[in-house]
């Protein structure tokens, strides 16, 4: 790690006792220390102090104080900004990718090739959308006019940090909106560094602000805040009810990013050697910690034992290990609950009866002393079993066998979930016709490259409301009629 790495973490890891509030760090009034531990190895990375009431009190009248101003600047002003911020995470893209790489035992590579890019992706797209947005359009003589909302509470969490922050802050700092950001207690160094990006960015005051601590104390009290007029959560469908419940009585608008169990489809003439190793490392991706992973592979019942082998084959190739290490492709599960959580449900899948291709419980040999699990690939798997309904969130593929094009679909919407789908297939009629009848938010068809600007959210108990683009910069956005105005 070089000099400059270790002083910018060193940096962040000096604020931890810290809020950054109205354009300054400023100590914390709670008292509760929370650690935050490296998942590689278990050692300590540093402590916070959580937040309390009365430190989110201080940030949301900072944020409602700056609103007025920041809300009625020139769009050239918040385009300014956001190239500053934008440009800065790339200037610290090596000290932001190591903390993630620390604090949630992503892979370094993954870090590198995806965490931090994507986070300054998420920039852009703000600045590109803000570039050529019309606040005022005109529909006969009646004026459109979209507003920013207000102070917007923006919750993230643990398993893309860095990513989930920038989804939120930058459309909602373009649409003209003051911030406060309640990070996950889990992974909040890479949080504090941004905060430290904000401020170098030059936001006025009051403008960011951020406050580290628990759901239930900042995370609730932000969500029944009455000068709150928004919440943004990225989370679990507990947490998601939870801050829901809590907002109801303020009437707040709230939009939601919650779990998923996205399906992968592969229709009888996909590509089967390019596609299922691809599926596997889909659903892999960020040790399996994406809310919309494809982690139901939906296979021709003919096919299925090609399937199994090919993603055999393909796990053979995963390299688990220190997450530091460029030779890593898999680093640790990121907590100590999520572990246990997929150990779990390891074995709940064999208990069901599923055929185990390769993985299981335990950790691969040789690393006992952080929180790695084994690529595990389930197969013969039904809908009814608790695996092929439940988020695992780790790295767990179940392979599921149809008979008919009609049953694939009809399997891929067996889910309370509709956040993420795949389709494969060499007839791109008909693997559009099946995207057409998938119930998510998303659908990818034969693996494309990732699009900034495409609007990720979900249907059903994936949540409400979406991110990404014009779309997650609407969210931040309300919709005024002036009649007569012309």
């Amino acid at each position: 790690m070089t000099g400059v790495v270790a002083q910018a973490l060193q940096q962040a890891v000096s604020c931890a006792g810290h809020a950054y509030i109205g354009g300054q760090w400023v100590p914390v009034c709670g008292t509760e220390r929370l650690a935050v531990i490296n998942p590689a190895n278990g050692t300590l990375v540093t402590e916070i102090v959580a937040g309390n009431s009365a430190d989110l009190d201080r940030a949301v009248s900072a944020a409602r104080e700056a609103f007025p101003a920041f809300a009625a600047s020139p769009v050239a002003d918040r385009l300014a900004l956001l190239e500053r911020i934008h440009a800065l995470i790339l200037e610290r893209a090596e000290p932001l990718a190591q903390a993630l790489t620390l604090e949630m035992g992503a892979a370094i590579t993954h870090a590198r090739s995806a965490h931090v890019p994507f986070a300054a992706a998420h920039v852009q797209a703000a600045i590109d959308v803000l570039r050529d947005y019309d606040f005022l359009t005109m529909r006969g003589t009646t004026a459109i006019v979209r507003e920013p909302i207000g102070v917007a509470g923006l919750i993230t969490p643990w398993n893309w940090p860095l990513y989930q922050i920038t989804a939120k802050v930058a459309p909602a700092l373009a649409a003209g909106c003051t911030v406060v950001l309640k990070p996950s207690e889990l992974s909040p160094v890479s949080a504090l560094m941004f905060a430290q990006i904000m401020h170098d960015a030059g936001a006025p005051a009051g403008v960011f602000n951020l406050v580290n601590g628990t759901g239930s104390e900042v995370g609730a009290g932000m969500a029944a805040h009455r000068d709150i007029d928004m919440i943004s959560i990225t989370g679990s469908n507990r947490a998601g009810v939870l801050v829901a419940q809590g907002a109801a009585p303020t009437v707040k608008r709230v939009t939601q990013e919650l779990g998923g169990k996205s399906p992968n489809v592969l229709l009888p003439d996909a590509d089967f050697v390019r596609v299922v190793p691809l599926g596997v490392m889909a659903a892999f991706r960020n040790v399996g910690q994406s809310c919309s992973a494809p982690t139901r592979m939906i296979v021709p019942r003919a096919r299925l034992a090609e399937t199994e082998e090919l993603a055999r084959k393909m796990v053979a190739d995963i390299v688990v290990g220190n997450p530091a290490d460029d030779a890593t492709t898999l680093g640790p599960i990121a907590n100590s609950a999520q572990f246990q959580r997929v150990q779990a449900m390891i074995g709940v899948g064999m208990e069901e009866g599923a055929r185990l291709v390769c993985g299981g419980p335990g950790s691969p040999e040789g690393l006992d002393d952080g929180l790695y699990a084994q690529p595990t690939v389930f197969s013969d798997v039904s809908s009814a079993m608790r695996i092929a309904q439940e988020e695992i969130f780790g790295p767990v593929l179940v392979i599921i066998p149809y008979d008919t094009v009609d049953e694939a679909v009809a399997i891929a919407n067996d889910t309370v979930f509709g956040l993420g789908g795949h389709v494969q297939g060499t007839d791109l009629d008909l693997a559009r016709s099946v995207a057409l009848r998938i119930r998510t938010g998303q659908v990818h068809i034969n693996h494309p490259a990732w699009d900034a600007h495409a609007p990720f959210g979900g249907y059903k108990r994936s949540g409400n409301g979406r991110e990404y683009g014009v779309f997650g910069f609407e969210e931040f956005l309300e919709v005024k009629a002036i009649l007569g105005f012309a």
